[in-house]
């Protein structure tokens, strides 16, 4: 009778663990099967595990708690927690946890290496990846297709196409996830043309693929090339997703194609898409960088959700075209909103700042980003406050924000204050200035020449001649300029 009631109760446990949806209703689950002396039974504990470790609202810190207290973890319980660490923002910790079960000579499984090398596929540095390779080997699992896949993509991730190519090549049965993980290895590699011709060949694409390519050439400013197989992908049939119509809208922003833009925009709404932030935002940018600022603002405003991104874009638009009346008020209702501004903002309305000619406006706002909401200032939150301080001809308040800037200067902040120098013609901070950018990069013609243009401003016509010969003795050379306003 003992044993029926208990199998019972453990039937129900089981079932109430896997189908719970909070570690509330979990730890409720935990303490009835404490009293029943039932937490260590084998189904009940495993669902309960599989819930802590691997759901969306699970707690891998209480899964490490349940499986510290297991005499010998098996297979199973080792792979979910590995699985768990793979999904989260610590996935080291399945290196850790693979070399301890190794360590207590429990056997991995096909689905340990998935896992595994998923984890690895998500670390930003190389942690082991040929001696997991070889475990994988020495295992016996290198001939599974799954693992084949995992190891494919990891060396995709890494950039490291010629490694993918030689798992690929082993594959028995290579399937569709092969193929695009081959894709993505060339397109990591800045290979488009090889990622081209592997797209060609697959026997079939999913989505993956063909966004893939479609972001290669769109990060790769192949705007046009993007946009052709975004249409040929449509022909086909083959739905997109969120990725690929974020790397469309940029492909139409590089273009500066505003009609393409519009027809991208109808297609998203007729399909679907409309509801997704962060597509609204790119479509807000696009709109904002093609001057059809009517459209953004219509954008803008019939979204029911904004981000911060939503926001900013917005803010950095107005402010980008001249509206800093429109940026401020977008600022206040963004503060209203309950939403943080962030460096973004600050720095879009240091730009309308800038615009406006607003500069005791811009400095106290400069003091209210760091005293206020404890945003620590940029290299380009000086670069626009020294050049708003230049073009208003405040060059030695400039001059010494630089100076006591409490993050190393660069290049592009002391030339924007030598530019404001040859505009005001003021030919002793200008010296000032080159010799710090002569510090920083002797063989930057573009400063030499600035400074020789301040010169002959100034009628003082053997210096420029001087400074001349000084650029050609150093073997200086002018490359192209760069401002931060309207970046």
């Amino acid at each position: 009778m003992q044993q029926q009631w208990q199998a019972s109760l453990s039937s129900r446990l089981a079932s109430m663990a896997q189908t719970c949806l909070s570690m509330r209703q979990l730890k409720q689950i935990h303490a009835r099967a404490i009293l029943s002396n039932l937490h260590n039974h084998a189904v009940v504990l495993g669902k309960m595990f599989r819930f802590a470790a691997v759901s969306p609202s699970g707690d891998l810190n209480y899964a490490h708690q349940l499986f510290d207290q297991m005499l010998q973890p098996t297979t199973f319980f080792y792979n979910l927690l590995i699985r768990g660490h793979s999904k989260s923002w610590s996935p080291w910790l399945s290196v850790v946890l693979f070399n301890k079960m190794r360590l207590n000579s429990v056997d991995p499984d096909e689905f340990t290496f998935t896992f595994l090398l998923k984890s690895l596929s998500n670390m930003r540095v190389n942690m082991g990846n040929d001696e997991i390779h070889g475990a994988v080997m020495k295992s016996g699992f290198s001939l599974h297709l799954y693992v084949q896949n995992s190891l494919i993509h990891l060396y995709a991730g890494r950039g490291i196409p010629s490694a993918a190519r030689r798992v690929f090549d082993e594959a028995v049965a290579a399937d569709v996830v092969s193929w695009s993980g081959l894709v993505i290895a060339h397109v990591r590699a800045n290979e488009l043309d090889l990622a081209r011709r592997v797209f060609d060949e697959m026997p079939e694409r999913d989505v993956v693929s063909w966004t893939t390519m479609i972001s290669g050439y769109s990060q790769a400013k192949c705007s046009r090339e993007a946009l052709t197989l975004f249409w040929k992908m449509n022909c086909e049939g083959v739905m997109p997703d969120e990725v690929t119509m974020v790397s469309v809208i940029s492909a139409c922003t590089d273009l500066g194609d505003v009609q393409t833009g519009i027809s991208i925009h109808r297609f998203i709404e007729e399909n679907g898409f409309a509801w997704m932030v962060s597509l609204c935002n790119a479509l807000i940018d696009m709109y904002a960088k093609c001057g059809c600022m009517d459209r953004a603002w219509q954008l803008f405003d019939s979204m029911s959700q904004k981000s911060y991104i939503t926001w900013n874009s917005m803010i950095s638009a107005c402010a980008n075209h001249g509206n800093a009346d429109d940026a401020f008020g977008l600022f206040e209702c963004m503060v209203s909103a309950g939403v943080p501004p962030d460096g973004v903002t600050f720095l879009a309305l240091l730009v309308a700042y800038t615009h406006k000619g607003l500069v005791d406006e811009g400095l106290r706002l400069f003091e209210r980003m760091q005293r206020e909401y404890r945003i620590e200032a940029r290299i380009e939150h000086y670069g626009c406050v020294a050049d708003m301080l230049g073009k208003a001809g405040r060059l030695e308040e400039a001059y010494r924000l630089i100076s006591r800037m409490p993050i190393p200067g660069n290049d592009v902040v002391w030339g924007t204050l030598l530019a404001a120098c040859r505009s005001y013609g003021d030919v002793d901070m200008g010296e000032k200035v080159v010799k710090r950018l002569i510090e920083l990069k002797p063989d930057e013609g573009g400063y030499y020449i600035l400074l020789r243009d301040i010169y002959v401003a100034a009628g003082r016509m053997a210096e420029a001649n001087d400074m001349r010969q000084t650029m050609v003795d150093n073997g200086a050379s002018k490359t192209p300029g760069r401002s931060w306003v309207g970046a």
